[in-house]
């Protein structure tokens, strides 16, 4: 695979998780089983899904997400993280006091962070991660609403793609979204255009897709992550779902459609809520996806398939140059992610094979390797 990396001297290696929400105490704990790999890794990147914050005022439009605890985000680089994009459909659900003050508590602990802000020109800012003189750009976008959530002029919030929807409605996760706006398509070809001219290495991050639903894509995803590719992306990933999704390569450069869960321990999806509209949430959730979380994953309580998860990895050579693969994850219950042992690592692979051609992707094949099984 090429990139814009010739010049980069030497081995570099990132890794990429999916949605990280650490809801409960110990977070070094719950972390603790993927570190290994995170830390072997140059550049660790994840997705931070809720706001840490003591403050602000619940925001409504989507189901509403408790505050996290400020001080576990101190665990995030004990782990190995290096950045956290943050443009989801959580992160504003504090208000402007609780994405000020996940920024301020990310900066506190040495961690690099975009997608949100105080405005819409500070949300759609990349991260730069410097490394052995070279340079990885980071952009971070939101494309399933809640529009009440998305940035704007003098209006904290999260960095956004305008998907249309199908019939007209306001966008949101539950919304029929459809198809990749003008809008959306300018603002990705500037933001890749400029990040471009500073990074050797652009990654799009992308809050996007069919929450706890197997394998299948919304119509607008394939678009949107090709468009990304053809702006000029090096890579593409996709967070929100919950759930793995399928893998592809285009023009020579991977995607990775969904990421799952990272590490995500709450209890603010399971039943008995005291919170109106989450216990109605957990209420619908058969109705609405068709399952019935495991009781023993009260702190993980997601799609009976999510127990399958990983972290993927770029690893760039003078000699190779960019190869993508996956570290296969299993979910232990309650909820604590860690990296698989052999048999279910086959098991894992053999699955996100599956999920790709169920999902209308062309077929993949893996090689394992040191430190990966790398895709070829």
């Amino acid at each position: 695979m090429n990139s814009g990396m010739k010049n980069w001297p030497g081995t570099l290696t990132i890794a990429l998780t999916g949605d990280i929400i650490l809801d409960v105490p110990g977070a070094d704990h719950w972390l603790g089983g993927i570190a290994p790999i995170l830390r072997a890794s140059d550049v660790a990147i994840g997705h931070l899904e809720i706001p840490h914050t003591r403050r602000g005022t619940e925001m409504s439009g989507d189901v509403p997400a408790p505050g996290g605890d400020p001080a576990a985000l101190a665990a995030l680089p004990r782990a190995g993280f290096t950045a956290m994009s943050l443009a989801g459909n959580h992160i504003t659900d504090q208000g402007a006091e609780g994405i000020a003050d996940t920024l301020s508590g990310l900066a506190q602990a040495g961690l690099l962070a975009c997608g949100a802000g105080p405005d819409l020109q500070q949300a759609r800012k990349p991260a730069l991660i410097e490394h052995q003189g070279g340079r990885i750009g980071l952009l971070s976008y939101n494309c399933v609403g809640p529009e009440n959530g998305w940035a704007g002029v003098g209006r904290a919030g999260c960095a956004y793609l305008r998907i249309d929807t199908a019939d007209g409605s306001p966008i949101r996760p539950v919304a029929p979204l459809k198809s990749v706006s003008a809008e959306a398509r300018d603002m990705l070809q500037g933001d890749i255009a400029a990040l471009r001219e500073h990074a050797d290495i652009v990654i799009v991050a992308l809050h996007k897709g069919l929450v706890h639903t197997p394998a299948r894509l919304a119509e607008y995803e394939r678009p949107l992550t090709h468009l990304a590719v053809e702006c000029g992306a090096d890579a593409a990933i996709g967070h929100h779902a919950h759930i793995l999704k399928g893998i592809e390569i285009y023009r020579d450069k991977p995607i990775f459609h969904g990421l799952g869960n990272g590490c995500v321990v709450t209890r603010a999806l399971s039943p008995g809520q005291a919170h109106p509209q989450r216990a109605e949430w957990a209420k619908r959730r058969k109705e609405m996806f068709g399952f019935e979380p495991d009781p023993a994953y009260e702190l993980a309580p997601f799609h009976p398939e999510a127990i399958h998860a990983f972290v993927a990895r770029l690893v760039w050579s003078p000699a190779g140059g960019l190869q993508a693969g996956i570290v296969p994850v299993h979910v232990e219950p309650p909820g604590r992610p860690v990296l698989a042992d052999e048999g279910r690592a086959a098991e894992i692979v053999a699955y996100v094979q599956r999920i790709t051609l169920a999902a209308g992707l062309p077929a993949i094949r893996f090689k394992r390797g040191p430190g990966m099984w790398t895709i070829h």
